[in-house]
């Protein structure tokens, strides 16, 4: 995994990066960002993944999973492969992952071949019906994925059907307050509300994506509509990863304030 790529990841922020407010409309967002990740989503925002769960959060500090012997693990939103296959080397028994891009799914494929590894792959929205087993799953997880879901609680009420009772879900992603705060001339400055929620388009470069910055108690309350307790949530950045690779204003910022959120969370 490129070295910088979990900061490339945490660096886009809403109204930050010229951001433009859209109509929220599932079908034209799934097609507006399985294109971005079809061709150069990687290139632009790079690709995190497993031992990290964003900027300055790692598993091999925080333990969220344990001991995965024997586990069959989910990973939606599976990218390129690395996090399945940090897994599958920890000795998971299953390994299946989701993910909207068809060329994410060819790379895992490619890159768990090259590991040695073996995978279930689907190319789907998470939103959607596409064959999953129900009340099979040990872990189901996700590394800055989940935020591209058009819906919010229905996407965790899949992933409670994937899961066994008393199975664990953990995702990350990008801190929402760190959406609403950028670096001014050595200064931290508010650019967009926290509690705006709607849909925006950003253009990088030639690529375009879409997405909306929810609130964490969003986040909570779709969690516990869905049937999840919380066990464990993380947003403090982890200050030796922070020192090892510095960052410029975007470390100083991690000093500040939270740019990465982890959730663990258990079915009922």
């Amino acid at each position: 995994m490129d070295k910088n790529s979990d900061y490339r990841t945490n660096m886009i922020g809403g109204r930050e990066v010229g951001a433009v407010s859209v109509d929220m409309d599932k079908s034209s967002i799934h097609e507006i960002n399985s294109l971005f990740w079809n061709t150069t989503g990687n290139d632009v925002l790079g690709a995190t993944a497993l031992p990290f769960y964003g900027a300055f959060v790692s598993e091999e500090k925080c333990r969220l999973f344990g001991d995965v012997s024997g586990k069959k693990m989910l990973e939606i939103g599976c990218g390129s492969g690395q996090s399945l296959q940090y897994l599958g080397e920890r000795k998971a028994s299953e390994l299946w992952g989701m993910d909207i891009s068809e060329n994410q799914i060819e790379k895992t494929k490619q890159h768990l071949t090259a590991c040695g590894l073996s995978a279930t792959l689907i190319c789907s929205p998470m939103e959607e019906e596409c064959g999953i087993p129900k009340d099979y799953f040990d872990f189901v997880y996700s590394i800055y994925a989940i935020g591209w879901t058009t819906d919010l609680e229905g996407t965790f009420r899949r992933i409670a059907s994937y899961l066994k009772k008393d199975g664990i879900f953990i995702f990350s992603w990008s801190h929402p307050i760190h959406k609403c705060v950028a670096v001014d001339n050595d200064r931290l400055v508010f650019k967009k509300c926290y509690f705006d929620e709607s849909w925006y388009s950003v253009t990088l470069g030639e690529s375009t994506l879409t997405l909306s910055d929810r609130k964490l108690s969003t986040y909570v309350n779709a969690l516990a509509k869905e049937g999840f307790v919380i066990e464990q949530m993380i947003e403090e950045s982890d200050e030796e990863i922070m020192q090892s690779r510095r960052n410029g204003d975007f470390s100083k910022k991690a000093k500040m304030l939270p740019v990465t959120f982890v959730i663990k969370a258990r079915k009922l």
